[in-house]
């Protein structure tokens, strides 16, 4: 049945960010550089020797199942709320063993693209897709060049993850170069924070540009509309978990009403750790730009970079940059 998903948040995954395959990835690149054919050979035999043996989550599975169960709530012939596409560069054969998991772990998956081997990123806006998580760092870079839809590359699956509260997905986002435009961040490693905290309290009544996971925030807000309960009581919680403080906090939030959209929860942290504030939010997931507050989050949280734009002076400036706003 073809469904109107214009209102049907669309997830597409890669087999990687589903599922733990590191042991099966390292089958095949410890040969791939020296010799791509055997390595493929290789790497099929592997595979199909595991058909049916079972796969750990990866570091999107939670966030998967959790939102694929929010379609308990789908108002009769309309579309769903929530479609996950399993995107892999693998083949349909070497796919089986990820076929398998999806049916014993009971992910109510039903759309994929098998690539055998070619980037499945040009597929992505044939499927509609509104959220990308993938381990592959190329892939990550042009979906974000491309601005067709929110990418994260995701780390790998935390160790000692927290439990989450059942019946509800909670999404943790950081707000500059991820929900707002790079501007601001911009401001601040150009003139410190003395000269980003007096541009946004000047700024405070325009609301800020949007960044590449405006519209995903956008696509959640009426995701949330459409579930019958009220918006303070609704399975889908929202967290801003952001480094600014006052006097820069108006502006987001004002950015915020501006959009129409409603978030549970917001943390001006003003240079504390994150980390502490993700861990006790028990998100999903965790998007933010940054490594140095990924990767303490990831240890107890599943996250995932957001990258900047190959144009953006960000991207040039990323390894050097030591000091938080």
């Amino acid at each position: 049945m073809a469904y109107d998903l214009s209102d049907t948040l669309v997830v597409g995954i890669t087999a990687t960010a589903l599922f733990d395959l590191s042991e099966a990835d390292s089958v095949f690149r410890s040969k791939f550089e020296s010799n791509r054919e055997e390595a493929i050979e290789e790497y099929r035999e592997y595979m199909a020797a595991r058909e049916s043996d079972g796969l750990k989550p990866g570091t999107g599975f939670y966030l998967v199942k959790a939102l694929l169960s929010l379609n308990q709530f789908q108002s009769g012939d309309k579309a769903p709320l929530v479609e996950v596409v399993v995107m892999s560069r693998n083949s349909p054969e070497t796919g089986v063993r990820v076929f398998h998991n999806i049916r014993e772990y009971g992910l109510d998956i039903t759309r994929s693209a098998f690539t055998g081997g070619e980037s499945v990123v040009d597929y992505l806006d044939a499927y509609d897709v509104d959220l990308f998580l993938t381990t592959n760092t190329k892939d990550a870079q042009r979906v974000i060049d491309s601005d067709s839809c929110a990418v994260a590359l995701v780390k790998e699956p935390p160790a000692n993850m927290e439990t989450i509260p059942d019946g509800q997905v909670r999404i943790a986002f950081d707000g500059d170069a991820v929900l707002f435009s790079d501007e601001s961040e911009i401001v601040f490693k150009a003139e410190g924070l003395k000269g980003f905290h007096s541009t946004e309290d000047r700024e405070q009544d325009n609301p800020l540009n949007d960044g590449p996971y405006a519209t995903l925030l956008r696509k959640l807000s009426r995701l949330q509309d459409r579930l019958p309960h009220k918006v303070d009581f609704s399975p889908v919680r929202v967290a801003i978990i952001t480094a600014r403080n006052s006097p820069a906090e108006m502006r987001v939030i004002k950015t915020l009403r501006h959009w129409g959209v409603y978030v549970d929860e917001i943390f001006f942290l003003g240079g504390l750790d994150k980390s502490k504030i993700i861990k006790a939010f028990k998100a999903h997931i965790f998007f933010d730009d940054q490594d140095v507050h990924l990767e303490p989050a990831a240890r107890y949280t599943p996250a995932g970079k957001v990258p900047y734009r190959s144009g953006s002076p960000l991207k040039d400036s990323e390894k050097s940059w030591k000091t938080e706003k």
